[in-house]
């Protein structure tokens, strides 16, 4: 005679089914398949912004007559997103992801046109703010998407779907963008990309809508009581420990660009903004790298700010030092795309689950090998194709170190915590693009980087170690954060 089943078995045996017919079950799965396209267009319309416009900045900049603040352009991008960030997070967690994912696209759209019709550079960086504040709330709903919407096992898949849908834009966009500036001029790189939005709301919103709307059960305790029937409201002190951070990084990046003794009063004024700032939104233990949570919040952030304070230096160096047209240019990254899909679809193989660790430090060891050979090519005798493959083999560590900590974020949070864990990520990955490109940008505009013309047959570009001052500190920072990737798991 068998046992008695308890008064749900048949409840609990009913609910198990559906995680056997998992087993085979992918992101392009019948149920996952409309909400994976939609997202992954998302992150297309990003990845060929990011592609098209570094390929136009330096045509742009130069004609706006602002290379001195050419660091601007993409760090007022990140100073505003730090802010759309903590908004998303608190939204995201409270009412769902689809309100910050529209209103996200909707201000990226927005400040493209803004820097599109331009007359002048500080007009240009205020469209690139408004497109970092829409940046910073479309990346943490997505994040919170995924956290909800797809099973746990699902999740390395579609981070690398995510990184794969650079491929297309990494090959396309530098030509596509290199052209247009060329034939129509760098505006309308910036003009056209909007039209790309409408595809990404009508295919995404309504999935999102279905899977992954409406706040979670629990809400951080220190959140704003909730009338009956309504949804948490914001937690009033992030939103503004979000302001602080994002004016500290601001005042802290404006006295970096401007050299004189003057420039010490804002700059004190935002590190008394930004430390407070940080230390309340980061996890505990993030700045002294403490093992787990906080250690993979701080490498996202060492990754991605060397990297990309790096990489927005290079098309610049190219056009500068070596003569290369923009399309050229842009057109050397582009291996880049493919290289860091690659390193994402590696790190998504569930062979690899138990290596992650090693995976990470194998990835930020690649990332300083590539940073530190960048600048190689200021040597006449140094082929330029150089910097083409060693930006393929550091996207390729970026590819296995950005995916890794996405997912083990996501592996250490609950439910409840997604958005407030994944603003605090991102937050790190803006924050210090935003503090290592300002440092970069100083030492740039200290040696006479801000000079640099195009090189013709009859001059030569200026101020080479300008450069050289900016890549070198980069590549020792990622040193750093290959040993960040010893302190991932706790003991």
């Amino acid at each position: 005679m068998s046992a008695p089943k308890p008064p749900d078995a048949d409840v609990v045996g009913a609910d198990e089914l559906p995680s056997v017919a998992e087993v085979d079950e992918t992101v392009l799965g019948r149920p996952y398949r409309a909400l994976s396209f939609g997202i992954v267009s998302v992150v297309l319309l990003i990845a060929f912004e990011a592609t098209a416009v570094g390929t136009a900045m330096p045509v742009a900049a130069r004609e706006l007559d602002g290379v001195s603040l050419y660091a601007f352009a993409f760090s007022g991008y990140f100073t505003t997103s730090l802010f759309g960030m903590v908004l998303s997070g608190q939204w995201s967690d409270r009412r769902g992801p689809l309100g910050p994912l529209a209103a996200g696209i909707a201000s990226f759209g927005a400040g493209l046109l803004l820097s599109g019709t331009a007359g002048a550079m500080w007009v240009f960086i205020l469209g690139r703010a408004v497109q970092g504040l829409g940046g910073g709330l479309v990346i943490v709903a997505l994040y919170v998407v995924v956290g909800r919407a797809y099973a746990e096992r699902l999740r390395p898949a579609i981070m690398a779907a995510f990184a794969a849908s650079w491929i297309l834009p990494s090959i396309v966009g530098p030509l596509a963008a290199g052209t247009v500036t060329e034939q129509l001029g760098w505006r309308w790189v910036f003009i056209g990309i909007p039209v790309l939005v409408v595809f990404p709301l009508a295919l995404a919103l309504p999935q999102i809508r279905r899977r992954a709307s409406g706040p979670v059960p629990a809400a951080e305790p220190e959140s704003e009581p909730a009338a009956p029937g309504r949804p948490p409201s914001l937690n009033r002190r992030r939103i503004r420990l979000a302001l602080a951070i994002s004016l500290g990084a601001g005042l802290l990046q404006y006295a970096a660009q401007d050299l004189r003794p003057f420039a010490l009063v804002p700059g004190a004024a935002g590190l008394v903004l930004l430390v407070p700032a940080v230390l309340g939104l980061l996890p505990r233990g993030t700045y002294r790298a403490a093992r787990g949570l906080p250690s993979v919040v701080l490498l996202r952030g060492v990754a991605a700010g060397s990297f990309i304070a790096a990489e927005s230096f290079v098309p610049l160096m190219l056009v500068t030092q070596r003569g290369l047209s923009p399309t050229l240019a842009g057109f050397s990254l582009a291996a880049g795309g493919g290289t860091w899909a690659l390193g994402s679809w590696v790190q998504s193989r569930q062979r690899f689950e138990p290596y992650r660790d090693r995976l990470t430090t194998l990835g930020m060891l690649l990332v300083a090998a590539a940073i530190a050979t960048a600048p190689s090519v200021l040597i006449a005798s140094v082929p330029v194709w150089t910097v083409a493959v060693a930006w393929a083999f550091g996207c390729f560590g970026m590819g296995l170190v950005i995916s890794s900590t996405s997912v083990l974020l996501l592996q250490l949070s609950a439910p409840e915590e997604a958005g407030t864990n994944s603003a605090a990520l991102q937050i790190s990955d803006g924050l210090s693009n935003v503090l290592l490109l300002s440092a970069g940008g100083a030492a740039f505009a200290a040696l006479g980087g801000g000079t640099a013309t195009h090189t013709t047959a009859d001059t030569t570009g200026s101020h080479p170690a300008a450069f050289a001052a900016v890549f070198l500190p980069m590549a020792v920072v990622a040193l750093v954060g290959a040993w960040v990737t010893t302190r991932l798991r706790e003991r």
